[in-house]
């Protein structure tokens, strides 16, 4: 349900009754649990709030809120009223949406990333974008913290590996393989580790993330083992610690997607990749509600992204790049 009225609900129109936004009002009451929290919400005074409810108990000939100075409650009928009108609102939203699809998305869209896929992924795709959807306005929020999509009103957000079973709605926009690298520097000061054992003798580098796997998988003689990052470097931003390995602080895991440019100058090494499990990491555009009813715009975006981050060259290691 839009935060705002379609037909001004807080005052009839002439002669006309404007039943969707009478029951608008009345739902958002329900939903806020109070008179002046609905009015919070619209912008208005608790008193025109209170005239929109009343005008609609007297048109209905029924009460539909107890009333009290300390609470509010439904009354049977208006808790039935409620329960219904919410569905009819959804119905007309959807048909609404459906209406709207066919004429050129407008407004704005909130996108969360973290740092490192946001300039490296996003910021190249914003340009084409907004030259494909002039009527779109973007706000980005680059942050490697796992934001609330519905406390932040982030309308999408672009997540990387398995995602926890929650109530969003994922799309996968693709995949990248994991490689073991470290600078060149590092490497002929420390050596190049020829089995997943040698790693007790560098320094391993991992997450803080809460959801961080603490230990790197190999795969060894067909069987699946894991190495222990340890706690002597640990960091919340991928874009530091690609930083870290490029200046010799010891060994990372990144995905193959972030470590492409570094690789291909030589920059950092790949180690290891005899024993790489060959696991592929997805990544995913996320976001709340139902894919029935998304507004136009943030379809738009959707579609774009799906159409146009390509992830393929990084599922596969090219062998010239194998230490």
């Amino acid at each position: 349900m839009p935060d705002t009225p379609r037909l001004s609900p807080l005052a009839a129109q002439g002669s006309e009754v404007n039943r969707s936004g009478e029951l608008e009002v009345l739902v958002l009451v329900a939903e806020q649990g109070s008179l002046s929290a609905a009015a919070r919400q619209m912008g208005v005074s608790p008193s025109a709030i209170s005239k929109t409810v009343s005008r609609l108990e007297a048109r209905l000939g029924v009460q539909l809120l107890q009333r009290s100075t300390r609470r509010m409650q439904l009354t049977a009928e208006g808790a039935q009223l409620v329960e219904r009108g919410k569905r009819l609102l959804a119905d007309l939203d959807e048909l609404e949406a459906t209406v709207a699809a066919r004429s050129a998305p407008k407004g704005v869209v909130r996108i969360s990333a973290s740092t490192s896929t946001g300039q490296r992924l996003l910021v190249p795709l914003v340009a084409p974008l907004m030259a494909a959807h002039p009527g779109l306005r973007l706000e980005l929020f680059f942050t490697d913290q796992i934001v609330d999509l519905v406390e932040d009103s982030i309308d999408i957000a672009i997540r990387w590996g398995q995602l926890p079973s929650s109530d969003m709605v994922a799309r996968r926009l693709g995949c990248t393989r994991q490689v073991i690298v470290a600078a060149p520097d590092y490497l002929a000061r420390h050596g190049v580790p020829q089995h997943p054992k040698d790693l007790a003798d560098h320094r391993r580098m991992g997450w803080t993330y809460p959801r961080a796997i603490p230990h790197w998988p190999f795969l060894v003689h067909g069987e699946r083992m894991a190495v222990e990052i340890g706690q002597a470097l640990r960091v919340n931003d991928g874009d530091v610690l690609r930083g870290l390995a490029l200046g010799g602080a010891g060994l990372a895991r990144l995905s193959l997607f972030h470590a492409w440019e570094d690789l291909q100058a030589g920059r950092l090494e790949v180690v290891l990749e005899d024993f790489n499990t060959g696991d592929l990491e997805p990544i995913h555009a996320v976001y709340p509600g139902k894919p029935d009813r998304l507004p136009p715009r943030t379809r738009a975006v959707l579609d774009f992204l799906q159409a146009h981050v390509d992830l393929a060259h990084a599922e596969q290691l090219p062998a010239a790049w194998r230490a």
